[in-house]
This record gives C-alpha cells, structure tokens and sequence, in this order.
C-alpha cells in the first residue's frame, strides 16, 4: 500500500524527504511483523539479536564489548539484555581467564534450540515474497547500502 494512505499524508517536502518517512514507517512494519514471531518463544528483538550474534561466535564466547559492537539497536544496553538472557537460561556469563575484567558470554544449547525453532519463522520472507519479487529485494538491499553510504 502507498505510504500517503498508510499515513493519511498527501504532500512532502520533496522525494528525500519522502524516502525517510517511508524508511521509518517500513521499519515499524517489518518490526511489527518480527516481534509478533519472536513473541511465541517469548524472546524480544533486541535478546534475539544477540544470541544470532552468540550463535555467530559459536564455540568461542563473546564480550559485552563485541556485543555493543554488532547490535543493530546501538541505543540497547547489552548487558541487561545478557542478563535477561542469562535467566532464561539462554546464555552463560564467565569470568574471562586471561582478562578478569572481562566477562565471556557464551550462547547454551537451549539458546541453540531457541533459534533453530525461530530461524523458520522469524524471517517475514513469506509476507515480503507477496509484495516483491526477489529481484525487487535485491535491488532494495543495494539500493539501501547505497544510500548509507
């Protein structure tokens, strides 16, 4: 659907100025779309986020540092997050042996389960394969690299 419809704005300030809301708008959509999968094994964007990271590093731990580094949400606070994470059981946090400092987070095999029941699901490929075509979607990724630069 036209995002004038979607918003009830008939005029912007010119195509750049559209390109933003439109960007802003499709995110909450695709957010929307994702947390109501993530919901299911009671897990929230942010936490799914980082066990994919964890699951990414698996066998090796990662930091909270490194963590921070690769979220997509950069305003999230990784380490309520690990410790969420860390109640449900879904990861391990250790003292790191070399740097005390530190801490090791380490993804757990019911982590693992967690997203091997999610990976099937969560990616919202059967609601965006009615609206566009995957050349379409190809093209839109570049187009989306490109614009950050």
């Amino acid at each position: 659907m036209e995002l004038e419809k979607e918003i009830h704005q008939t005029k912007f300030k010119n195509d750049y100025h559209k390109i933003v809301v439109n960007i802003i708008y499709s995110y909450s959509w695709v957010t929307g779309l994702v947390k109501e999968r993530l919901s299911k094994q009671e897990v929230t964007l942010q936490q799914y986020n980082i066990l994919r990271i964890l699951r990414g590093q698996y066998p090796k731990p990662a930091t909270i540092n490194l963590l921070k580094e690769r979220m997509l949400d950069k305003m999230s606070d990784a380490s309520r997050i690990v410790e969420r994470l860390v109640q449900k059981e879904l990861v391990t946090r250790t003292i790191n042996k070399t740097d005390r400092r530190a801490v090791d987070i380490l993804i757990t095999e019911k982590g693992l389960d967690v997203l091997k029941d999610l990976d099937p699901v969560i990616t919202p490929e059967d609601v965006l394969k009615q609206n566009i075509t995957e050349e379409e979607a190809a093209q839109l990724n570049l187009l989306l690299d490109k614009l950050r630069g």
